[in-house]
């Protein structure tokens, strides 16, 4: 979202309300001219500013819950862009049309704000260090979370700027803002209780002035009767160009003691208090002078319902990416691995059973791939081998981690251990499953695909029977049976014969010409997105593989599944492109759907 809106001519990123005025003056103010900007006070919303006979009008773009876009009172949309395009035919409680972009002047690129500066190594820093990730891992993390990061960290990042001095006395504060230069405008924000209440400590012609900051019960927060923000952060920000209420502007952070830090008081299970959402409260005109205020604000009983779960979140922050040592061997001890009497899955080759792979320093649950007890077939024990050989040369966060082979009353190949089982059965047991969460898992997949694609792996059975959850939020490309390594020359696998294949999920060149590509693999996504968005149900329902077959050569495809967002069922059709060149890549069909997961996960 954020790369679409910048690159409108008429986005001016995080201006003023005044400077608006501004360029729409230098404009001309003809009626209906108008800009858009970033709001400073919502988080993820914008501001349109509009001109007609002679005044200028500003409207708050809001983001919904429901992950769109309206003008206070006005139609939901799902993109700033249609809100512009909706009220250039409908006035609709706007005071004019609109009708003409105030473009920026040239070479004048968005203004960008403080936090926008800050964010990118706030988001690295804390990825880093509550998951303990680094290279390739940590970029990919990144990628697959940032809505849910920047969301975190635009809520937190005032815990590491200069002016916030966490939970310390008014006592202290007032010292802290008279020692040294007593500049008027000089200024800080402490925490005054764990519930989410701050007061903002302003020094004026010498003596302290204490604002209370409090929350609504939409989470909002400001000073008494003030402009309401999202963030610590935008709070500071627009009292640093105009007092709007206070008895000055604010000048200049009060610093935090040399070396001291921070301490941030937690309103429940850890989660900061800048994250939970509070119930209604009473704002009085000035900080009493006791904090114990009678009408503080209260925390709402669901607390931990607001902080969304990540991939990489568990109870105690041990990260699912980051293995011991021990699970990088290709051996693993038969003396150290204990078999569960439940049954995962079985197959051609044999069963799938539950385990524990115990080592020095911990213990892993784990899957573990039998061969059935007359695997003397030596093509079946081939095949086995040669998926413990691929499954070894691969290394990302998407893909099932192959631990090692265990060669002993069995050959047994063990897994890492994804809980929560295939992504068609899940969807099929959870149908309130929402389209947010569908295309989260759905992105995670593209990007172990991109990464195959990258190392030149072809899988040849990418289905969502294939794709493992280890959480609600955390999925994982496996069974590698059929995958091939191809040479970079060639681009493709050619298969000698014709196997028990699954027709439903091949494109056209693997049945007609046995060429298998990324490109192939990339059809076969397609019909991955198809069954995630249709909560499990199996492709081409009643159809036999030929005419399956001849359903494609005709030139049609399956219809998108029921309430599967357009921008989706695009990207399945461009996945079923006929022609193999024609047919997108993976490193174009995860930035596509990158950018939508972002669009509508981005509150």
């Amino acid at each position: 979202m954020a790369d679409s809106v910048n690159a409108l001519p008429f986005f001016y990123g995080n201006i003023t309300r005044e400077e608006a005025e501004g360029y729409l003056r230098q404009t001309g103010l003809s009626n209906g001219l108008y800009l858009l900007r970033q709001s400073r006070n919502y988080l993820g919303g914008f501001a349109l500013s509009v001109s007609h006979t002679g005044r200028i009008y500003h409207y708050t773009i809001e983001r919904k819950p429901n992950e769109t876009y309206a003008i206070a009172g006005g139609k939901s949309h799902r993109t700033p862009m249609d809100v512009i395009d909706y009220h250039s035919q409908e006035m609709d409680g706007l005071v004019s049309l609109l009708k003409k972009p105030c473009n920026r002047p040239k070479n004048m690129q968005p203004k960008v704000g403080p936090f926008e500066d800050l964010k990118e190594k706030l988001i690295r820093e804390y990825v880093m260090q509550t998951w303990n990730l680094q290279g390739a891992v940590l970029e990919q993390a990144i990628i697959s979370q940032r809505p849910q990061l920047e969301k975190l960290i635009a809520t937190t990042a005032h815990e590491r700027m200069p002016w916030f001095h966490g939970a310390i006395t008014r006592e202290d504060s007032e010292s802290r803002l008279q020692g040294g230069p007593r500049i008027n405008g000089k200024f800080l924000i402490r925490q005054r209780d764990q519930n989410g209440s701050y007061a903002l400590c302003l020094l004026h012609e010498g003596q302290v002035m204490h604002y209370r900051i409090d929350r609504d019960r939409h989470g909002k927060i400001s000073i008494p009767d003030g402009k309401k923000f999202d963030t610590l952060w935008q709070l500071v920000e627009h009292y640093s160009y105009k007092p709007d209420g206070l008895l000055r502007v604010l000048t200049e952070p009060s610093p935090r003691p040399d070396g001291e830090t921070v301490q941030i008081g937690r309103s429940h299970a850890g989660l900061p208090h800048s994250i939970v959402s509070c119930q209604s409260l009473h704002l009085c005109s000035r900080e009493s002078q006791q904090d114990s205020n009678p009408y503080s604000t209260r925390v709402a009983g669901n607390q931990a319902a607001s902080k969304e779960a990540m991939p990489m979140d568990t109870e105690v922050y041990e990260s699912p990416y980051a293995d011991p040592d021990e699970l990088r061997s290709s051996t693993v001890d038969r003396n150290q691995l204990f078999l569960e009497d439940e049954e995962l899955g079985s197959g051609n080759f044999g069963t799938v059973k539950k385990g524990i792979y115990r080592m020095r320093k911990t213990q892993k649950q784990v899957a573990v791939k039998i061969l059935k007890n007359d695997g003397n077939n030596p093509a079946i024990r081939e095949e086995m081998l040669r998926e413990a050989d691929v499954m070894q040369q691969l290394d990302n966060p998407y893909i099932v981690r192959m631990i090692g082979i265990c060669d002993a009353e069995d050959l047994m190949l063990v897994m890492e251990l994804a809980e929560l089982g295939p992504l068609n059965k899940f969807l099929q047991k959870n149908k309130s499953t929402s389209i947010k969460n569908i295309t989260e898992l759905v992105h995670q997949v593209s990007m172990g695909m991109k990464y195959l694609e990258e190392h030149n792996f072809v899988h040849r059975d990418l289905a969502a029977r294939n794709v493992l959850l280890v959480t609600q939020h955390y999925a994982k490309i496996s069974d590698f049976g059929l995958s091939k390594a191809i040479a970079e020359e060639n681009n493709y696998y050619k298969a000698t014969v014709h196997g028990k294949w699954p027709v439903k999920w091949y494109a056209p060149e693997c049945i007609n010409y046995f060429k298998f590509s990324s490109k192939s693999d990339v059809w076969s996504f397609g019909v991955l997105m198809w069954e995630a968005f249709s909560y499990g149900q199996k492709p081409y329902k009643g159809m036999k593989g030929n005419d399956v077959m001849h359903m494609i050569e005709s030139g049609k495809r399956m219809d998108p599944p029921v309430n599967c967002p357009p921008e989706m069922s695009d990207i399945m059709l461009a996945c079923w492109t006929y022609k193999v060149d024609e047919r997108p890549a993976f490193s174009v069909v995860e930035p596509r759907l990158r950018e939508y997961y972002y669009d509508i996960a981005a509150q």
